[in-house]
């Protein structure tokens, strides 16, 4: 934010030297008689201009707060168009809910992501209510080794199509992860443990996770929890009406 104002108070002073040494020269006077005007004096022109109009330092901050956002939003909005495939048509990340679904949601997560655990029975709640979303999970494993060791876990399970059931029971678990406790929720979700400790270590889960990295990094996702909906990318948590608005906002871009 501190280089954004400095760039703004930098195109603040230009823009106001502008406009107070323009109409300075275009003064009745002819500019010969003028004489030159020295830094000095241009500096001090818009010292004076600002402390007598302060308001321009705040209009040059809005506009180029939105000008930045709508550069980000047309960003994001042509890496969604790039990525399509990626993120709603890949075979090798799990997908759940309604899988004839007419909105597929994409759920970037970690499984030690505070924020990611708070949304998920909001999630839960505005998916189950609305019952036709499309859910593909993205693991995204950025929170440390317990967090990359869960999503193995995760996926592989995914292998003996148990994914849904350990997904639901690591993003449930409270407190500290580590390698046995992942182990032991996986098993008491259903899945065999000696096989997925096997498949954890397989290149096609080492694959998956590497192509979800590079994903969010093409997306500008850098923390969890984050969504896809429709042609809309929310980075961040949201409730339960906010996921409601979006799948309706999702079905309207179809019509």
């Amino acid at each position: 934010m501190s280089r954004t104002i400095n760039a703004t108070l930098c195109a603040t002073v230009a823009l106001a030297g502008l406009a107070i040494v323009s109409p300075v020269f275009a003064a009745d006077k002819p500019v010969a008689d003028k004489g030159p005007y020295d830094k000095a004096q241009v500096e001090q022109i818009v010292h004076d201009y600002i402390l007598a109009h302060p308001e321009v330092i705040t209009e040059a901050v809005q506009a180029l707060q939105d000008k930045a956002e709508a550069e980000e939003a047309k960003a994001a909005a042509d890496a969604l168009v790039k990525h399509k495939d990626e993120l709603f048509a890949s075979k090798a990340s799990p997908v759940g809910g309604n899988l004839k679904g007419d909105v597929t949601m994409v759920e970037f997560f970690d499984y030690q992501c505070g924020y990611c655990k708070h949304t998920q029975p909001e999630m839960d709640s505005a998916i189950k209510k609305d019952g036709k979303i499309r859910i593909v999970y993205k693991e995204f494993p950025i929170l440390g080794p317990a967090s990359v060791i869960a999503t193995k876990a995760a996926l592989a399970a995914n292998m003996q199509g148990k994914y849904e059931s350990v997904h639901a029971a690591l993003m449930a678990a409270t407190g500290k992860l580590d390698r046995d406790r992942i182990l032991s929720i996986a098993k008491e979700a259903g899945a065999d443990t000696e096989r997925l400790v096997k498949d954890m270590d397989s290149p096609a889960v080492q694959k998956e996770i590497d192509a979800n990295l590079a994903l969010a990094d093409a997306l500008n996702i850098h923390g969890t929890p984050g969504f896809v909906i429709g042609n809309t990318l929310v980075p961040g948590a949201i409730g339960a009406d906010a996921f409601k608005d979006l799948f309706a906002k999702a079905r309207s871009a179809k019509s």
